[in-house]
């Protein structure tokens, strides 16, 4: 396909709620006008939420990382540290991540991520273990942590099924499961930056047990890592068949490859017009799963605003604390007000959101925002100073 004619035909129909196939949608990411594909984006998000589709929504949560000790050696990650490495491994105790929970419930956050690597010696019982303990101290947390990765892990360890590991982790504490260690799911990237996980097949099909089992997650992908543009679109199609028979996936997730510290050092990042085309294609293509989110931890905040008009209908999260992506070289932060700033600059009208969507509190009044000034505070060391405009935004508001 490589008539405008065509492509807008398979615009229109995408637009209008019909599905598109993989083809149809490597074409509309390789050729596909920029911003004639994020109205088409844009279109099918105010269709789904008719009647909310003023509101755009934000979450406050922390990530907790238990240990940065991993037998799995990803090569994009810059926060691992292999077994023998003493020097540099660690592990936090549980009155740490207690102390962790009780300032993010402090802080008004109402999600925690539990992520960490693949520690040789946590099998199901260190993980049944912490839900537990945290779940006792602070009921009102939701932990919506972990991915089929670390399942395949811990059964591993404790000599379980996947199933059995889900199921006794759920019964622990555990809420729902992140999209961790989806990265690139086709056999070629993924094998070339995490050799030693399990195959995207598997990830699905473990992801596909914890939905059966009752255990709703998230998906994601990494962009940016020497994959094929038809590789992307692929990833896409493989949660998409998943999603068809379970309906357990509550968004898509994509975020960027950041390349300091790492094995990965020289690859060719995504572009910022690339992330917002893949944005738009997500909600085009993944008709059957409800929210997509824009990421502005990798890209900034002024693509996360943008996303916002390119199919997005979520900012993600106010992150409280976050290591993993920082180790490689994520420098953009941000507080309460900002992101409530970015979303009605944006023409929206914020909303705090609860890990299952839910609008918590409607920003409906400038008059009436929260000053957060301990949460400003908690996060501000790490914040970066507001510059100009990255040169490939300034280039998309003049076209």
């Amino acid at each position: 396909m490589t008539e405008n004619a065509d492509l807008q035909s398979v615009l229109d129909r995408a637009a209008e709620g019909g599905r598109i196939t993989p083809e149809e949608a490597l074409d509309l990411y390789r050729d596909a006008p920029l911003h004639a594909l994020g109205a088409a984006a844009d279109a099918v998000r105010r269709r789904r939420y008719a009647g909310t589709e003023h509101i755009a929504t934000y979450i406050i949560e922390r990530n907790i990382n238990y240990t940065n000790v991993c037998v799995t050696a990803c090569k994009f990650c810059a926060f691992y540290a292999p077994p023998k490495a003493v020097d540099k491994g660690w592990t936090r105790d549980l009155d740490d991540i207690l102390r962790r929970c009780a300032e993010t419930v402090e802080l008004g956050g109402t999600q925690i991520m539990f992520q960490g690597g693949h520690h040789p010696d946590y099998g199901v019982e260190y993980y049944e273990k912490h839900f537990a303990a945290i779940k006792a101290a602070y009921p009102q947390l939701v932990i919506h942590s972990l991915g089929a990765s670390e399942v395949e892990h811990m059964a591993r360890i404790s000599k379980v099924s996947v199933e059995e590991a889900i199921s006794r982790i759920h019964a622990a504490g555990l809420d729902s499961f992140a999209g961790a260690g989806a990265e690139l799911l086709p056999a070629r990237p993924r094998k070339a930056i995490a050799p030693l996980k399990e195959s995207g097949e598997r990830w699905l099909e473990i992801m596909e047990a914890a939905h059966r089992l009752g255990v709703e997650s998230t998906s994601t992908m990494l962009m940016g890592t020497g994959e094929t543009n038809a590789e992307r679109i692929e990833h896409l199609r493989m949660i998409r068949d998943v999603q068809d028979r379970t309906g357990g996936f509550r968004a898509f997730i994509p975020y960027t490859y950041q390349p300091e510290n790492n094995h990965l050092k020289g690859r060719t990042q995504a572009t910022l017009f690339e992330y917002l085309r893949m944005i738009a294609i997500a909600r085009l293509f993944m008709d059957n799963i409800a929210h997509i989110q824009g990421s502005w931890l990798t890209t900034g905040k002024e693509v996360g605003q943008l996303s916002l008009h390119y199919g997005a209908d979520d900012l993600g999260s106010i992150m409280l604390e976050e290591n993993v992506v920082s180790s490689a070289g994520a420098k953009h932060r941000s507080n309460r007000m900002e992101i409530i700033d970015l979303i009605r600059k944006a023409g929206r009208v914020p909303a705090q959101r609860a890990t299952t969507y839910e609008h918590l509190v409607v920003h409906d009044d400038p008059a009436n925002d929260p000053v957060d000034e301990r949460v400003q505070s908690h996060i501000s060391s790490t914040a970066i100073a507001g510059g100009t405009a990255h040169p490939e935004l300034k280039l998309l508001a003049s076209n």
